[in-house]
C-alpha cells in the first residue's frame, strides 16, 4: 500500500441533452359531479403529518472524541531505499507509510512491506518531531513490523478485540494517506475475516472495511467508536470499477505477531508440511470428494508433520485440534495459534472414510 503518489487525470464528459418543445391544445375545463365525490370512499385523514414530524431523529455517531483520543499515537512513517536501475546506477527512493505508538517507550507497529529494504526509517508525530527510527522486528507471512524510537512518555494506543466487531460497525481508519499528513476516514465494517492474496502471500482473518484506504495509510489504525484500534490497514483492491475494499490485519491477528516481534525480534510459526486448496461445491464435484468444504491437500512435504502421520495428497482435513476446518483459511490460522512440538489431533476424509491421525507440529523451515 505505500507507494509513491499517483496522480489521476479525471476528464469530465458534459452530456448535452437536447429537449424538443410539443404544444398541445389546453385542456378542456374540468367539471365537477357531485354525486361522483359523494360517492368515492372515505380515505382522507384531516389530522395526518409526515412520521417522526416534531420528533428528534437519531443523530449519527460523533467521531471527534475518537479522533481526538486516537489521533495522537499515529505517526508518519518515511523510509529510504537505495536502488539499482536497469544499467546498475542507484537512486534513493522514498516511500510512505504509517504507524502506530503502542506503548510509551517508543515502539510503533506498521506493516513489513513499509520497512522492507529500509536503508533509513524516520517517523514524525502529530506534534511535529521528528526521530530516526530502528527495525525491532519483520514478519513478511503477516505483513506486520515494529519500529522503535528513542523517546519516552509518549501517547499510545490500546489494541482492542477485534472478535467483537460486527457488519455494519462504525470504523475511522487514519493514517498518513498519500504522504500529506495524518488523514481521517470514516466507513463500516463490511466483511470479516477476508483472506486476500498479495503477490502470492496470503493474509489472513483480515477486516474489510468501507472507510478510504490509500497509498500511505499502510500500518495506520483502524479503530473502533470506543477509540480502540481493532485492525491494522494493509491492502487495497485496485481496479476498475472497484470501490470501497479496503482490509486491515484484525487486532487479533496482530497482536501475539507483535508481542513476538518485541521480545524476540521475530516470528516462530508451527508448521505441518502441506499445500492445500479449499474444497467448494465445484471442486467437490470435479474430484468426487463426499464433502463441499474443507481443506483438499494437493501437495505434502517428504518428512513433514503430515507426512509423519500419515496424511496423503488427495485427503480432506476437516477437523484440526478442536476446530473445525471449512476452508483453508481455517486450516492455517488453527495451524498458526497451535505451538511448535504440541500434537494434535486430525480428522480427515479419505475416500468415503472419516479417519483420525496425530501430527507433532515443528518450527517452519526459513523460506
Amino acid at each position: 500500500m505505500a507507494e509513491r503518489t499517483r496522480y489521476i487525470l479525471a476528464t469530465l464528459i458534459l452530456v448535452t441533452l437536447t429537449l424538443g418543445i410539443i404544444t398541445c391544445p389546453p385542456p378542456a375545463t374540468p367539471t365537477s359531479d357531485p354525486s361522483q365525490v359523494d360517492s368515492l370512499p372515505q380515505h382522507t385523514d384531516p389530522d395526518w403529518t409526515f412520521p417522526l414530524q416534531g420528533e428528534q431523529a437519531t443523530p449519527l455517531p460523533d467521531f471527534r472524541p475518537v479522533v481526538a483520543q486516537v489521533m495522537p499515537s499515529v505517526v508518519s512513517v518515511t523510509t529510504e531505499m537505495v536502488l539499482s536501475d536497469f544499467f546498475g546506477r542507484q537512486y534513493t527512493e522514498y516511500v510512505t507509510g504509517s504507524g502506530i505508538l503502542i506503548d510509551d517507550e517508543g515502539y510503533i507497529t506498521t506493516n513489513n512491506h513499509v520497512v522492507e529494504n529500509a536503508q533509513s526509517i524516520y517517523v514524525e508525530l502529530v506534534d511535529g518531531r521528528t526521530f530516526p527510527a530502528n527495525i525491532v522486528g519483520t514478519d513478511a507471512l503477516s505483513d506486520l513490523a515494529v519500529i522503535r524510537i528513542d523517546a519516552t512518555d509518549l501517547p499510545y494506543a490500546y489494541l482492542g478485540d477485534s472478535s467483537l466487531l460486527s457488519l455494519g460497525q462504525w470504523v475511522l481508519a487514519i493514517g498518513n494517506a498519500l504522504g500529506e499528513g495524518i488523514i481521517v476516514t470514516q466507513g463500516i465494517v463490511s466483511r470479516l475475516n477476508v483472506s486476500v492474496n498479495v503477490e502470492g502471500n496470503t493474509l489472513y482473518g483480515l477486516i474489510q472495511t468501507t472507510a478510504a484506504i490509500n497509498p500511505g495509510n499502510s500500518g495506520g489504525p483502524l479503530v473502533n467508536l470506543s477509540g480502540e484500534v481493532i485492525g491494522i490497514t494493509s491492502v487495497k483492491i485496485v481496479a476498475p470499477e472497484v470501490e470501497g475494499m479496503g482490509f486491515a490485519i484484525s487486532s487479533d491477528e496482530a497482536k501475539p505477531i507483535i508481542q513476538a516481534l518485541i521480545r524476540y525480534g521475530h516470528v516462530t510459526y508451527p508448521w505441518l508440511g502441506v499445500a492445500l486448496y479449499t474444497v467448494t461445491p465445484s471442486l467437490a464435484a470435479a474430484m468426487d470428494l463426499p464433502v463441499d468444504s474443507g481443506a483438499f491437500i494437493v501437495e505434502l512435504i517428504a518428512d513433514s508433520p503430515a507426512d509423519a502421520a500419515g496424511l496423503s495428497v488427495g485427503d480432506v482435513i476437516i477437523r484440526f485440534g478442536n476446530r473445525e476446518i471449512d476452508d483453508v483459511g481455517d486450516l492455517v490460522q488453527a495451524i498458526r495459534t497451535s505451538q511448535v512440538g504440541e500434537e494434535v489431533e486430525i480428522a480427515f476424509i479419505r475416500g468415503e472414510d472419516i479417519n483420525t491421525t496425530s501430527a507433532r507440529l515443528v518450527e517452519r523451515p526459513a523460506s
